[in-house]
């Protein structure tokens, strides 16, 4: 594996927790969202939105060609999709609301804040992670390149 590689490998990954991070800040912004999208002239809540990522190399042919120095594929993370959360809405009790039902109940979108704050946590931590091993890679080639003085 070339030094250079690890530079692309973390690129890679700070931009897909940056996505993350984009995509938890659109949940909680959207936490009390009752009137996200009409469908067939009923307003519909905000669902959330959770972001899948997979690693760029997935078939073995690419490994092992790499392997051999024949290519030089791309390495890292990629996301894939952003997929909304199937799960129900959450039912609440207020009559009074402009988008309650016949039985005044209103549905609210299905987004936790507690959930939305453990993934920007983990997403913060694995971007820093990132960051590190960059830096920690330029440290790296910065010494190699002072052996030859």
């Amino acid at each position: 594996m070339n030094i250079s590689n690890s530079f692309s490998i973390s690129a890679s990954a700070l931009t897909a927790q940056r996505l993350r991070m984009d995509v938890i800040s659109s949940n909680i912004a959207n936490a009390e969202t009752t009137r996200a999208q009409v469908v067939d002239g009923k307003a519909v809540p905000y669902r959330r939105k959770m972001v899948v990522m997979a690693p760029m190399k997935t078939e073995f042919g690419q490994v092992l060609d790499s392997a051999m120095g024949k290519t030089q594929a791309s390495r890292g993370v990629k996301v894939t999709e952003i997929k909304e959360d199937a799960s129900e809405f959450k039912p609440v009790y207020n009559p009074t609301h402009p988008d309650a039902d016949s039985e005044g109940y209103v549905y609210m979108p299905n987004v936790d804040i507690l959930k939305e704050m453990v993934d920007a946590i983990s997403a913060t931590r694995s971007y820093e992670a990132n960051v590190t091993a960059l830096n920690a890679s330029k440290a790296m080639i910065t010494k190699a390149l002072q052996i030859g003085k």
